[in-house]
């Protein structure tokens, strides 16, 4: 066979596998097999084609599938420990950018509710029930405007609020099916809410109060919602978008890294709940300690799921640039 005609038939089979040597987390038996096709197009090429620029290029290709597997074999020892310390973080860098657009969905929707109640008073009613709104103000009369969290016992309450919230981030991933449709509706309708939410204490003179309740357990759980959200947008984009690959295997590998950021908030869920259930009604507590809680809250958000994917891509980039020098002859 010439070299012309190997290299036609084997060029898209070499991009896709170059392709792949720059991911993060390729399954096992993807890595033996494309190894093996590698060794073996390498064999062909320097036996029929030695010096050419096709045995150059095969070689390179094959040191870096090497250094993957190499790496694959010591990141499946702790493979619990990597999962927080550098999957997710290496998945939250890699979809920064549906992070943000999920951020800018939620937040479009506060705007509006702002708007909303500013032009009509009884739009806090339609949104937030009637019950509810009837209730606060009661509330708010007798001197204690956050009583509403007092209303239930702590451990039913932890349950219902840990399995809704949960369920909240759910619906805001599997919305993504809808070609990211759905999750933009249930960001923009639960940034409407919020909005309503605070506008309505804004307007009692009642929005340092409430926002020291509200975001003592709403730090965690909104921000949480948020990244469910841009899991929401990857699995969409996924299937929008799918670049080189086919959409079948771009929505897999999307679903597949969309359902770890979403099995990563299940914990933040739950501490969100347990602050709601049991602090959140301790409306007596000194502003201080609310203050503390939502500063540490708001920390742990910002260097998980902000600052360290970003430290450890720029790590693990030169990591591996090192190990690429290192295997160089």
């Amino acid at each position: 066979m010439r070299e012309a005609a190997f290299v036609k038939q084997n060029r898209d089979k070499w991009q896709e596998i170059d392709i792949q040597t720059k991911e993060k987390d390729i399954p096992a038996e993807i890595l033996a097999d494309n190894f093996i096709e590698l060794t073996d197009d390498l064999s062909y090429a320097r036996t029929f084609y030695p010096r050419s620029q096709t045995v150059k290029y095969l070689n390179q290709l094959t040191g870096r599938y090497f250094i993957n597997i190499y790496q694959y074999k010591k990141k499946e020892k702790g493979r619990f420990f990597r999962f927080w310390k550098e999957e997710i973080p290496l998945i939250m860098y890699k979809y920064r950018r549906h992070m943000l657009y999920s951020f800018f969905s939620m937040f479009a929707g506060v705007l509006l509710g702002i708007f909303s109640l500013e032009q009509e008073s009884a739009f806090a009613s339609q949104i937030l029930s009637p019950g509810y709104v009837n209730q606060t103000l009661e509330n708010i009369e007798s001197g204690d405007p956050m009583a509403i969290y007092k209303s239930s016992d702590e451990a039913p309450m932890f349950f219902g609020i840990a399995t809704n919230n949960i369920g909240v981030a759910f619906y805001a991933f599997v919305g993504g099916i809808l070609f990211s449709m759905g999750t933009v509706y249930i960001l923009f309708s639960n940034g409407v809410m919020l909005g309503v939410f605070q506008y309505f204490f804004f307007k009692k003179g009642l929005l340092f109060t409430s926002a020291i309740s509200i975001w003592l357990h709403g730090t965690l759980e909104i921000s949480a919602i948020v990244i469910a959200g841009g899991a929401g947008l990857i699995l969409g984009n996924s299937i929008l978008f799918p670049g080189t690959y086919k959409r079948i295997v771009s929505l897999q590998r999307g679903a597949k890294d969309a359902v770890k950021i979403v099995v990563a908030l299940i914990p933040v869920f739950i501490v969100a709940a347990f602050i709601e259930s049991y602090l959140t009604r301790l409306t007596e507590m000194p502003v201080y300690f609310n203050l503390t809680i939502i500063g540490l809250s708001a920390l742990f958000i910002i260097w998980y799921f902000i600052y360290y994917p970003y430290y450890i891509n720029k790590k693990t980039n030169e990591t591996t640039t090192k190990d690429q020098v290192i295997s160089k002859p």
